[in-house]
């Protein structure tokens, strides 16, 4: 008896089959195939004069970013571990930074060896050079702390970098690297912003060599000018500092995406001109979430200038403390309008108590430049010098007058100390530690984290069979052909691990 079910399946075999040749056929034929391609659509649907002004406004943003993105770099940081009590272990910084510096939670210990330091927690941001000897502004909080700094450039060239100065309170820094003609950016002011204006983020979020997220460029408005942000002051007071009080919060929003590792990056505008320092969000996860902030550029120009030349900031000081102008302050007071800095106390024996200045005067303008909130009027005073005589427009019982007043000094920092360090050897410029075996072969002992050696993939317990194509029986001979060897040349590596075929690694010296 014939299965009803086979006899199916062969008809329905070959039906499929036949039906496969008879399209051969017919296409063999010339006949029309039975699946025609659709037609598609390639020609755009909107004539060029109607979206020129789209176009034109890309193209801007094309030339800006080229123009750009060669003095941006990456910095990447290693900083020891700090835990109560001052050994090493947690992040001296708090949850809002370690998001923001992306990273990881807990108080890591070393599990292979309890008496030995945990390793150095690796961070970083980004920054921008600002000057063809290299000099780089940043955020103080990407850098503070930190035990070694590594630069990347663009074009891929790596630069050890030391801290000329940084200012927690501005949330500045500036950072040096040694090289000559290097790409720069040009700085614009803030003072002529406005709400509105297109504007650039750039920044170079990536870590380690590999990464895909090197050099980002976003695009968005001016959302907002002198915003109270107040992370710096809050961060300055759970740190115990004891400038808290002189922490200036007067920054620029804008809804340009920056996120982690963007931080230390050029605000530009349209020119291409730096207008602000990226620097925080606002945010509940850590993330980008419709706010970024900008430190002005006006005020960064004023920190970088003092670092560079005093290695600190000397920070004006009126000598007043103050709000914001509400409602039912102008109302009270006889003001014209609810703007300017309100008096709350002038210091004793501060330049404003001797100009006589007191609680309840509203203060209006600095040198003819306006004073809308009390912001404003720290980051008009942080821009002149200590000993600076400055116009100070205000009002009293609804009076406008004026009065000049001498600046003293806020007491900052104390200038650190600059110590000469010992030149590092090759080995230590690429973060590894050379030793020998039990017998007496050489080997790689040790990787710092972050280091040239390991972001190439070189690991503790490799053999070294050779360098420079050189073999390697001896440690002398390794540290003799590491030692020819100059700030960005490329060293070759041919290493062997247990149980692992040769294989060769080759990792740039820093500069």
């Amino acid at each position: 008896m014939v299965d009803p079910l086979k006899t199916k399946f062969k008809v329905l075999l070959i039906a499929a089959f036949g039906a496969g040749a008879g399209v051969v056929g017919a296409g063999a034929l010339g006949w029309t195939s039975l699946t025609a391609m659709p037609a598609i659509q390639d020609q755009p649907q909107v004539s060029e004069d109607m979206v020129q002004a789209a176009v034109d406004l890309s193209n801007a943003f094309i030339n800006i970013a080229e123009a750009v993105t060669p003095a941006v770099v990456r910095i990447e940081v290693e900083r020891p571990r700090i835990v109560a009590g001052g050994s090493q272990g947690t992040t001296p910084f708090g949850e809002d930074l370690r998001r923001w510096f992306n990273l990881p939670e807990g108080d890591p210990q070393n599990p292979q060896d309890p008496q030995q330091a945990p390793p150095p927690q690796i961070g970083g941001g980004s920054g921008f050079i600002v000057s063809p000897d290299g000099y780089i502004l940043t955020n103080d909080h990407v850098v503070s702390g930190s035990s070694r700094l590594t630069v990347t450039l663009p074009d891929r060239r790596q630069y050890d970098a030391v801290v000329v100065g940084t200012d927690p309170t501005t949330d500045v820094a500036v950072i040096k690297i040694e090289d000559r003609n290097l790409p720069t950016l040009s700085l614009g002011s803030s003072e002529d912003i406005r709400v509105g204006e297109w504007v650039l983020a750039v920044g170079n979020p990536g870590f380690g060599g590999g990464s895909s997220l090197d050099y980002t460029v976003t695009a968005g408005i001016i959302s907002a000018l002198g915003r109270p942000l107040n992370l710096i002051a809050d961060e300055l007071r759970r740190q115990g500092s004891t400038v808290a009080q002189y922490a200036i919060a007067d920054f620029i929003q804008t809804d340009a995406v920056i996120n982690p590792g963007n931080s230390g990056g050029p605000l530009v505008n349209v020119r291409g001109q730096v207008i602000g320092i990226n620097s925080a969000i606002a945010s509940r996860t850590g993330f980008y979430q419709g706010y970024g902030f900008a430190v002005p550029m006006d005020l960064a120009r004023r920190v970088m200038e003092d670092l560079i030349e005093y290695g600190q900031v000397r920070r004006p000081l009126l000598g007043v403390s103050m709000r914001d102008v509400d409602l039912e302050d102008a109302e009270y007071l006889g003001l014209p309008r609810a703007a300017g800095a309100l008096v709350s106390t002038a210091t004793e024996g501060s330049g404003a108590e001797a100009a006589g200045l007191r609680a309840d005067d509203v203060i209006v303008a600095v040198d003819g430049e306006a004073v809308e909130r009390s912001s404003q009027l720290q980051t008009r005073i942080a821009q002149r010098r200590p000993g600076d005589r400055v116009q100070i427009r205000f009002y009293r019982e609804g009076r406008p007058q004026e009065v000049s007043v001498r600046l003293g000094e806020a007491p900052l920092q104390p200038a650190p100390e600059r110590t000469a360090r010992a030149e590092p050897s090759t080995d230590e410029r690429l973060g590894m530690q050379l030793g020998t075996d039990d017998q007496g072969r050489v080997v790689v002992r040790s990787v710092s984290p972050g280091g040239a050696a390991q972001r190439r993939g070189i690991q503790p317990t490799g053999r070294i069979l050779a360098i420079n194509e050189e073999p390697i029986s001896q440690l002398e001979d390794a540290r003799r052909i590491l030692g020819e060897l100059e700030p960005g040349d490329v060293a070759s590596f041919r290493l062997e691990y247990e149980g692992q075929p040769a294989l060769s690694i080759r990792v740039r010296v820093p500069r």
